[in-house]
């Protein structure tokens, strides 16, 4: 029991760990550990591996490569691969309904069709041919996005919520962030066949761990493992209780278990990115815009700022309007009108 109580209290650091990383990638706290904890390696690490260290991050982290988008299919791959060999097999048995068995295929064959299509499509990259009809979609705020703004790498007037992603090297029209898991930016064009692949891919992941469960559950009840009596480590007999029927099966299923714990963590983790997605969506912003925006509020509020009257007018989203026009836009891109209209003319 001693190995399952370690691993549970494992994942529960990494769960508690994600979510501080997350806080604290808003102020300057987390970036001062990060550069002290740099300097305290650098005397320990030779220089020659943190050269190398170094260049594998950028490689991994700051360079178009499909080093996550193999990663992410290998991971898919090994998951249904258990749940084909095993699950599937010991579910049939049980006599589970075979639409039910067969739902996390389907869900997984329109996620890997949105997950393709997610990579390969343009995510409204910024030229200098559409450079001018970008330039009408969105209203300038003035604070965020100011008027007759250029980039300094493309040397193109930068359209209202575009960005220049350091990864792809281009700038795109309504930026939300560059995804490594698909490797591609996520912008006008993709955001519709992002979210799509977000949504079926939490799906597949709640999906599979309510047939894991189900299926761990009815294996107790139709063995009547709940029933039976231990001998504890001295010879006394004990009644069933669910910190041993839990070992009991992880020790004879560690792959399900394993499986089942994995998927679960995945499904929590991805629940609470697709809520944060559809909250963009639902407001009409992007990740960009939300990180920037609440730095900017933060910037500009009277209890840090030395000369209120001085500082700038503080971020407001001024491009939602509403529920269903925010949703539209986002499955209609706004671009689509006007270049419908670049064909009339």
């Amino acid at each position: 029991m001693d190995f399952l109580v370690l691993f549970l209290f494992y994942l529960a650091l990494l769960l508690i760990g994600g979510v501080v990383i997350c806080i604290c990638s808003k102020t300057h706290r987390l970036k001062g550990l990060v550069r002290r904890g740099a300097q305290i390696f650098s005397y320990i690490i030779p220089e020659c591996l943190q050269r190398a260290m170094r260049r594998f991050l950028h490689y991994l982290f700051h360079s178009r490569n499909y080093t996550f988008v193999i990663l992410h299919l290998v991971l898919q791959g090994m998951v249904y691969g258990e749940y084909t060999w095993e699950i599937f097999g010991y579910c049939q048995e049980l006599e589970f309904s075979l639409y039910y068995l067969l739902l996390p295929y389907l869900l997984l064959i329109v996620n890997l069709f949105f997950f393709t299509v997610t990579c390969i499509t343009n995510p409204a990259i910024i030229t200098k041919a559409n450079e001018l009809l970008f330039l009408q979609v969105y209203e300038f705020d003035e604070v965020m996005f100011p008027k007759n703004m250029k980039c300094s790498t493309c040397d193109l007037r930068k359209p209202a919520r575009s960005k220049h992603c350091g990864v792809c090297n281009w700038c795109v029209h309504r930026f939300d962030h560059h995804c490594v898991w698909v490797n591609n930016c996520i912008g006008a064009w993709n955001i519709r066949y992002f979210l799509i692949y977000l949504l079926t891919l939490t799906a597949s992941a709640v999906t599979m761990a309510i047939v894991c469960t189900t299926f761990l559950v009815h294996l107790v009840l139709v063995s009547d493992l709940y029933e039976e009596a231990y001998i504890d480590d001295l010879g006394h007999f004990q009644a069933m209780d669910t910190v041993f029927l839990v070992e009991y099966l992880f020790l004879s299923f560690p792959r399900i278990v394993f499986m089942l714990g994995f998927v679960m963590v995945l499904s929590f983790l991805l629940c609470g990115y697709l809520c944060f997605a559809l909250y963009l969506a639902a407001t009409n912003q992007t990740t960009n815009e939300w990180y920037r925006g609440n730095w900017t509020r933060c910037q500009h509020c009277p209890l840090v700022a030395r000369v209120p009257s001085a500082m700038p007018q503080a971020y407001q989203n001024i491009h939602s309007h509403g529920l269903w026009s925010n949703l539209r836009e986002i499955f209609l891109p706004a671009f689509l009108h006007y270049e419908r209209k670049k064909k009339e003319w």
